[in-house]
């Protein structure tokens, strides 16, 4: 799984936060992660240099397997706040969608050959 971090002008991309973002990512997809090859994740601030309440915004986008990407968007008061709640949103949303998937190819029937049915 590939996980890229990207950030706009008003957040420090340091390497520090990369690889907090990413050590989140993994561990709150890591009972996916066979179904998972790429997450982008985008950070934000909305505000700039004012501040605000919930400012910061986090985006998480994941490419699973043969899907479509899914992406979930959350905000908060910090960074981390931010990365850990989108994280746990894409992990329901992801597990969500496997699930879906799993429930379907069981309940999935075939059907019936030429010439076999009963009369």
């Amino acid at each position: 799984m590939q996980i890229q971090v990207n950030t706009d002008h008003h957040i420090k991309g340091h390497e520090a936060l990369a690889t907090s973002v990413r050590a989140t990512v993994e561990s709150a997809l890591s009972r996916s992660r066979e179904h998972i090859t790429r997450v982008e994740v985008h950070l934000s601030d909305e505000n700039g240099d004012k501040g605000g309440q919930n400012d910061k915004r986090c985006v998480m986008e994941a490419r699973l397997q043969g899907r479509q990407p899914v992406a979930v968007t959350y905000r908060a008061a910090t960074v981390e706040e931010a990365v850990d709640g989108a994280a746990g949103e894409l992990t329901r949303l992801i597990e969500n969608t496997l699930g879906r998937l799993h429930d379907q190819r069981i309940r999935r029937t075939d059907p019936p050959l030429p010439g076999s049915h009963s009369s």
